[in-house]
């Protein structure tokens, strides 16, 4: 099996040279960039599997090189951010990033994120399931990636599609954080857990934009998340 390549994009040089030696002892093959011409003239030339983007760039920001990438490609993004706010993670995410990291941050858990945000990329087959899910408004098509809310085409993140389809497979049911990490990122780290209200927020806006006041995803405190289902019409449709 060819080895995954990794592009690694970041103006501190020290970050970069350590990020691509624990990669490269994992066995990715990697390529490095410094601002963000280099960052998108190597995504051209060198066509990685995955991209670690920090969003602080000169030249041209991280944020535009996002935007770039995603007019022609849907390369999974792992974003780096000295931001701590929801906000900027948010806008990060809105962009078209699929994950993100905040400095300071571990290798460790770098390498975490990398192989299970490569396998909720789209083509991936290891989600499978039922052909197509309609829960409330929300009509889900697995094997599509595709999810329509009233018949609008909802763009979402790998991230967020594999959230929305484990509560999907389960309406009504509480999923605390732990599970959805399980589930739907397929590992764990310590502290990740909050980056999940992250995620659940972003996708409550794309899902609840054109439904007025009411909320898809509940959450339980004390507990965790659940996708609100319409009794009546909650269902699957299996092959």
């Amino acid at each position: 099996m060819p080895r995954r390549r990794v592009l690694v994009v970041d103006d501190d040089r020290n970050i970069v040279q350590l990020v691509r030696m624990y990669l490269e002892k994992d066995g990715y093959h990697v390529a490095v960039a410094f601002d963000g011409e280099e960052a998108l003239d190597a995504a051209r030339s060198f066509k990685p599997d995955l991209i670690v983007l920090d969003l602080m760039l000169p030249s041209i920001d991280g944020i535009e090189v996002c935007k770039r990438v995603r007019w022609s490609s849907d390369v999974p993004i792992i974003m780096l951010t000295a931001r701590t706010t929801e906000t900027d993670k948010l806008f990060g995410l809105d962009l078209g990033a699929d994950d993100y990291v905040t400095k300071p941050f571990s290798p460790r858990e770098l390498l975490a994120r990398i192989p299970a945000v490569l396998r909720r990329a789209p083509g991936s087959d290891e989600l499978g399931g039922p052909e197509e899910l309609v829960v409330g408004p929300l009509v889900i098509f697995p094997r599509r990636r595709q999810v329509n809310v009233q018949e609008r085409l909802v763009n979402l993140t790998p991230t967020e599609f594999n959230l929305l389809k484990v509560m999907a497979m389960a309406p009504g049911q509480v999923f605390t954080r732990a599970q959805l990490i399980e589930k739907a990122f397929g590992y764990d780290f310590e502290g990740f857990e909050r980056n999940v209200d992250v995620h659940i927020t972003s996708l409550r806006r794309k899902l609840e934009a054109d439904i007025g006041p009411r909320k898809l995803i509940k959450t339980v405190y004390g507990l965790g998340y659940k996708l609100e289902p319409d009794l009546e019409a909650a269902h699957s449709i299996s092959t």
